[in-house]
């Protein structure tokens, strides 16, 4: 059983409790979950190694109780360490306390961690509900300050689940088991950082207990090739050019046009059949001395543009890349939208319309225009001032949920751990990328990418997770000394290898 949904914390309660009623009981769940621990924990022991196993209060500590138990009857020293005296826990992990056998060590009465060559961290998990306090956020940096290996359970104590976000002190995994399915905190910053190596294990809770879990919840989706690898474009014998769409991208003027031709190059590798860079006309030799495959068109003004968009085969308009910020660039949005074309805004366009989220969205409206955005966190805040999509506190998904339900656009809140929001409620998250990302125009590619398989038909938010996630493994694929110019010519590489 495999799924790109994510279970939030209260998703998985539903999944427990479904699997429950459908006739698999609490205890075996717990019995199987601590099975898949114990063996991750002897892959990464030494033969006959020593564990240090850390058990909480609730379920997550009985999941360390059974792999305690079974890593014992499998041949390797075990200490256990529980934060509550074993005879205060209740239902399962009660039970799965009663079946230890060896002595329970309270936190004080812990010796030197240098002695262990890895720790079970099965303290709290995915469901903490406050950050670590006492004798927990004690142990907790006593393990961090030790530098010991560590397995964590669902979730590295101290990492919110849902959010990724830590809870004071948390701890920082080598690897993590997780049941069921992935969770959000397991892709999103700085959780993802905290879990390490994260492997799922099928405990059998079903795909019924699991749809169950999945019900009356906002589609939360993990950014992977089978969430849009059927809507990809596929050439076949009768494609040509044409059949590939045209996208046009709007550059600044003069010695402000790099990041409008890196987009442009973007949307060309990635299978634009044409690509129009449409600039004011004192540009015009500045962007010539660089193109070749790209054409060139003249646009001074919101005016020009909607001449240009007469050309109904012109599908796709990319707005933004150094584009300059003001009224100008509003206008020229405001003609694409009410054009009807799909829309991908960044940069400056983004900027432009500051505070003034509600009225991109209705540009949007008034030519039923399909766009996508691409901000960062900056021009997301800048954009999305005075609405609810910047209360504080919100975790990045509810925040792009939200960005996207007022602008009625797909939103890309880009970053390590890039977000992707429908206004139907569907977020996608992504963590499929590298830290050499983070150079000048990178993002004005991505913007290129999205621009390059919207022409070619392919649904927004499928295209904007495909061109993130193609984004993110042409990095990888670099590695060290990547340059934004690099991104659009790894994507023959790139293309092959999906």
């Amino acid at each position: 059983m495999s799924t790109t949904r994510l279970l939030t914390v209260e998703a998985m309660r539903r999944v427990d409790a479904a699997a429950i009623a459908a006739g698999t009981s609490g205890r075996v769940l717990m019995e199987r979950a601590g099975a898949a621990v114990a063996e991750r924990a002897r892959a990464l022991l030494a033969e006959g190694g020593h564990a240090l196993v850390l058990c909480g209060p609730g379920n997550n500590g009985g999941d360390g109780f059974v792999a305690a138990r079974l890593l014992v009857e499998a041949g390797y020293g075990v200490d256990l360490v529980c934060l509550v005296a074993p005879e205060t826990l209740s239902g399962d992990a009660a039970d799965a306390a009663a079946g230890w056998t060896g002595p329970v060590l309270m936190p004080a009465g812990l010796g030197d961690l240098g002695q262990y060559g890895l720790v079970v961290d099965a303290l709290f998990g995915a469901g903490l509900s406050r950050g670590l306090s006492g004798d927990a956020a004690a142990l907790v940096a006593r393990v961090a300050d030790a530098g010991c290996p560590v397995l964590a359970v669902d979730m590295p104590s101290g990492v919110d689940g849902d959010s990724g976000a830590p809870r004071g002190t948390a701890l920082r995994a080598t690897e993590t088991v997780t049941f069921v399915a992935l969770k959000p905190g397991h892709l999103l910053q700085p959780g993802r950082t905290h879990c390490g190596v994260v492997r799922v294990v099928d405990i059998g809770t079903g795909a019924a207990a699991l749809e169950a879990g999945f019900a009356d919840e906002p589609a939360l989706i993990h950014n992977d090739p089978d969430l849009w690898r059927g809507t990809f474009p596929c050439l076949d014998a009768a494609s040509h050019k044409y059949t590939r769409g045209h996208a046009l991208v709007l550059s600044g003027p003069a010695y402000r046009t790099g990041a409008a031709r890196l987009a442009a190059r973007g949307a060309l590798r990635i299978g634009a059949g044409l690509v129009t860079l449409a600039s004011p006309a004192s540009a015009l030799p500045e962007n010539a001395s660089h193109l070749t495959a790209i054409m060139l068109r003249a646009c001074e003004t919101a005016d020009d543009l909607d001449d240009l968009l007469v050309d109904e085969r012109l599908n796709v308009v990319l707005a933004g890349p150094g584009l300059g910020v003001g009224a100008g660039t509003r206008d020229l949005v405001g003609v694409a939208a009410a054009a009807g074309r799909r829309l991908v805004l960044d940069a400056d366009a983004l900027t432009s319309f500051k505070g003034q989220a509600r009225l991109l969205a209705a540009h949007l409206a008034d030519g039923d225009s399909t766009a996508v955005l691409t901000p960062h966190d900056g021009e997301f805040a800048r954009l999305f001032d005075g609405t609810d999509a910047v209360e504080e506190g919100l975790a990045k998904p509810e925040r792009a949920r939200r960005a996207a339900a007022v602008t009625g656009a797909v939103v890309v809140l880009k970053g390590s751990d890039t977000v992707i929001a429908v206004p139907d409620g569907r977020v996608a998250i992504t963590d499929h990328g590298t830290p050499y990302l983070g150079t000048a125009g990178s993002g004005d590619v991505l913007g290129g990418f999205v621009a390059g398989l919207l022409a070619q038909g392919m649904p927004p938010f499928e295209a904007a997770c495909a061109a993130v996630w193609l984004h993110g493994d042409a990095g990888l694929r670099h590695g060290p000394g990547l340059i934004a110019e690099d991104l659009p010519e790894m994507m023959p590489a790139v293309l092959a290898a999906l």
